[in-house]
């Protein structure tokens, strides 16, 4: 939000006791929607864009507006080959790699899919030797009506199939000591 202060400049004021916890939904079929058929909100207070590739994660969270434990980014889709529909996901010290399958995100209106969610993981170093590190990221993007044939069926054709744009919903697990395993900060 913006403020005009004495000189007439003006200022970026956070909202006290904003919180911004969007759904699968609401990120898919508002947000990203808006983004893909260039209908920008009147405040681009939550959702920065920005090439998240060229950074790893643990420089991310001081370039996003808001967040203190998960942050959300738009990003364009970088492919890894010109004439490929593989996308590139490497940074300066490693790389996001893929976990499962892509999961639909429906309407709740209806049945129809409008998005997909991909679950990513950093990994430091190369592909072959990677460590896995504690930052998980989630990438929401709307489906591509060629290649989702099984999908086809179910999906909103009020939503332009674009793959250029996605949105990336990130955070770093937290290691639960005592009992030995990782959970993300929310069930804290």
């Amino acid at each position: 939000m913006e403020e005009r202060n004495e000189g007439g400049k003006i200022d970026e004021v956070m909202l006290p006791g904003f919180r911004f916890h969007p759904t699968d939904e609401e990120l898919v079929g508002f947000y990203l929607r808006r983004k893909i058929q260039h209908r920008p909100l009147s405040i681009e207070l939550v959702i920065k864009q920005l090439d998240i590739y060229k950074y790893d994660p643990w420089d991310l969270p001081k370039l996003a507006t808001t967040g203190e434990k998960e942050w959300y980014f738009y990003c364009p889709r970088d492919r890894k080959y010109r004439n490929s529909t593989r996308p590139n996901r490497v940074t300066g010290a490693g790389f996001w790699k893929a976990t499962g399958t892509d999961r639909p995100i429906y309407s709740s209106e209806n049945t129809k899919c409008i998005g997909l969610k991909k679950s990513l993981v950093f990994y430091k170093g190369r592909a072959a030797k990677g460590i896995k590190t504690d930052w998980m990221m989630h990438e929401f993007r709307l489906p591509s009506v060629p290649n989702s044939v099984s999908l086809k069926p179910y999906l909103d054709k009020n939503i332009p199939a674009n793959e250029s744009w996605a949105i990336f919903h990130f955070w770093k697990y937290v290691i639960d000591k005592q009992n030995e395993y990782a959970l993300p900060f929310w069930f804290y």
